[in-house]
């Protein structure tokens, strides 16, 4: 696995709405309206996830979930993240 360069992330991107590149890090809030419709959102990626062994850091808030995708062991972004980011977006 080999980090993606700074160029192709900004290809990614313009196939992800509403992410950015961040401290090393493909980042996105998703908004519900309802609590639980972000924790069933979280619970689905989660699986998925799992089933990929890579794993998103999540952060769960009031009608929000913000996901953030990296490969920490090679510290940037990698095929697998920007796969997981295109698992969020049809997960939610």
């Amino acid at each position: 696995m080999e980090l993606i360069s700074f160029h192709n992330i900004q290809n990614f991107l313009i196939e992800l709405p509403g992410w950015k590149f961040e401290n090393k890090c493909l980042v996105k809030e998703f908004k519900f309206n309802d609590y639980m419709a972000g924790i069933t959102f979280v619970n689905r990626l989660a699986e998925q996830a799992e089933g990929e062994n890579h794993h998103p850091d999540l952060e769960i808030g009031w009608c929000r979930v913000l996901v953030s995708c990296t490969s920490h062991d090679l510290g940037g972004v990698t095929d697998k993240d920007v796969m997981l980011a295109k698992i969020a977006e049809e997960l939610f």
